[in-house]
């Protein structure tokens, strides 16, 4: 039997609704930390649907390091002003903003980017897999490997959020879907540091 402390417990945790709480925590058996899984892998489900939404609002947040050496800017965008105007929605950029200070992402998301970018890193690494003595799609193999592990730690929503590594930035937003209802994206960014 579940009961509505673990129900609050949960809801107090993730912000997702009460009957999500409580739908999750009876597949998990009462299990939390089971039933924080079954959040997850539903918050993808629920962003996927929504993906062809437009966004019409969002907010511009910012974070500075307490150096005051490294900061950045975000533009996290939604569907509505209502969902905008939500202080927790406002906490989730500010909370992106501050993984991109940390974390120093060069892109979005794949899709950023250009053939040129990923040419001058397949030159990076080909002498490495020429070397390697292997056969062509053995090589093939590696440099495809190399590539994503490049490429994942520079593209923000492939990036492990640095507050809890268990969870992609991506994964991070889809959880804001699954909390407002509404799709979510970060429409831009920018880091700033000071040069020595």
């Amino acid at each position: 039997m579940i009961t509505t402390a673990q129900i609050k417990e949960l809801r107090d945790e993730t912000g997702i609704s009460i009957m999500q709480c409580k739908r999750a925590l009876e597949e998990a058996g009462g299990d939390k930390n089971k039933a924080l899984l079954v959040l997850r892998k539903k918050s993808a489900g629920i962003a996927a649907k929504k993906g062809d939404r437009q966004l019409g609002a969002g907010v511009v947040q910012a974070y500075v390091h307490s150096n005051k050496t490294v900061g950045a800017f975000v533009e996290l965008s939604c569907e509505t002003d209502f969902v905008a105007r939500n202080e927790e929605f406002v906490t989730l950029a500010r909370e992106i903003a501050m993984h991109i200070t940390a974390s120093n992402p060069q892109y979005i998301d794949e899709a950023d980017i250009t053939p040129e970018a990923r040419e001058k890193v397949v030159e990076m690494f080909k002498e490495e897999v020429e070397k390697s003595g292997k056969p062509a799609n053995i090589k093939a193999k590696m440099m495809e490997g190399k590539l994503s592990t490049y490429f994942g730690e520079r593209t923000l929503l492939s990036q492990a959020y640095v507050k809890n590594p268990d969870i992609t930035i991506k994964q991070l937003i889809d959880g804001g879907v699954q909390k407002f209802g509404e799709k979510i994206a970060v429409a831009r960014f920018v880091r700033f540091a000071v040069t020595k």
